[in-house]
């Protein structure tokens, strides 16, 4: 019970929260862009293109940032690098794609995106294949 009160910080409980919020938002995110993935065809043609560079172009840098990016997170792999273009991704779903929308529209990116960002600037943690390789 002291522990709950504690303001010491314990290594082996951050390593391990750590790879529950790397497992966790990128497993939830994973999901996203597999569901865009599914219905590629069917989507390319009328995603939505915020930043002006073509359709096709828009969906597959968002599918790159929510499948591809999130594999890497969950393993741990290239963990910072990976969490850049889900930081763009879910920042152009903020403030461009929802920009007008009340925060209730947008709480859930806003919620990835303060994932993201913490994961970038702690790092992977232990439980990673980027500890395991030695980055």
């Amino acid at each position: 019970m002291s522990k709950l009160f504690s303001s010491r910080v314990n290594n082996g409980a951050l390593n391990f929260s750590l790879l529950i919020l790397r497992v966790a938002t990128g497993a939830l995110m994973f999901l996203h862009g597999w569901g865009k993935l599914n219905k590629f065809s069917e989507m390319k043609g009328g995603f939505p293109d915020p930043l002006h560079i073509g359709s096709l172009a828009s969906l597959s840098l968002t599918i790159f940032a929510e499948a591809f990016c999130s594999v890497l997170l969950i393993l741990g792999l290239l963990t910072r690098l990976a969490t850049i273009p889900l930081i763009i991704c879910m920042g152009v779903a903020i403030f461009i794609i929802h920009g007008h929308d009340p925060v209730e529209k947008k709480e859930l990116a806003i919620l990835y995106i303060a994932a993201f960002i913490a994961i970038l600037f702690t790092g992977p943690g232990k439980f990673s294949l980027d500890k395991v390789i030695g980055k």
